[in-house]
């Protein structure tokens, strides 16, 4: 029997990180980006009743519905999203790798049903790392111009659930730009323009206004398991892969959860 079977959920999972249903959804992005996380799990009076995610929060934010409200103003309910998974600290380590090809977070119960921990792609991949090369692990990278506007990166991300894309200017990489990006700029937007200028100053903002630099990346001969390690040292959910001093893909946690 491999090492992976004789590993429980208890030994891989983590402190469970939530916010109530009722918190502001400010508060929500705020403990996100302070604890490193995505999503959170969210509460209503101590029950587990879904997550929230950067995602989700930039579709709320980004809403037309939203438009006149400010973000301390908007409630997490409004961006729960209730389908989630769980399971329980003696099970095996090996119902976490489907589990999490499907969700980017476990909740964790105990016997009965109280909320104990969490388990996330990176803490799985903290004992748990698929073999092969980075080409055998990597995703496609998407790439999208600096001066293209940030509602129409908005509508790519959301028509081709695509996280992330690679900044250029012509043909050269200027950085990356990701949910948790889009999520921060409308945050910051809502609460400092007022609510009937909001739409003309986000329709106006552009890729280069909210994208992150420098480009953390690495070489296509790189160990897998020390881009894992850089990962999760930087926190980082993904890292492009260049060849020859060209990006080739990216990694990112989920490939690799999808790879083992």
């Amino acid at each position: 029997m491999s090492d992976k079977f004789q590993v429980l959920v208890k030994d891989v999972m983590a402190k469970p990180i939530t916010i109530a249903k009722s918190a502001f959804v400010s508060e929500a992005l705020r403990k996100m980006l302070d604890e490193g996380v995505d999503p959170l799990i969210v509460t209503n009076n101590g029950a587990v009743i879904g997550t929230t995610s950067r995602a989700a929060i930039a579709e709320t934010l980004g809403s037309r519905k939203t438009q006149a409200l400010k973000a301390t103003s908007i409630h997490v309910a409004n961006t729960v999203e209730e389908n989630f998974t769980s399971a329980y600290p003696d099970q095996n380590l090996d119902i976490l790798v489907p589990l999490l090809q499907h969700y980017k977070l476990i909740v964790v119960l105990d016997d009965d049903h109280r909320l104990i921990g969490q388990v996330t792609a990176g803490d799985l991949l903290k004992v748990l790392r698929p073999a092969g090369g980075l080409l055998d692990v990597m995703e496609p990278a998407h790439t999208i111009q600096v001066e293209e506007r940030a509602v129409h990166l908005r509508r790519r991300m959301l028509d081709g659930n695509i996280n992330r894309f690679i900044v250029e200017e012509g043909d050269d990489v200027l950085g990356i730009v990701t949910e948790t990006d889009v999520a921060k700029a409308l945050y910051a937007f809502k609460d400092i323009v007022e609510g009937t200028r909001q739409e003309y100053r986000i329709r106006n903002l552009l890729v280069r206004d909210i994208m992150s630099t420098p480009l953390i990346s690495v070489d296509a001969d790189t160990d897998v398991s020390d881009v894992i390690d850089l990962m999760l040292k930087k926190n980082i959910s993904s890292v492009p892969i260049t060849r020859n001093g060209e990006i080739v893909g990216v990694v990112t946690r989920n490939s690799l959860i999808q790879a083992l």
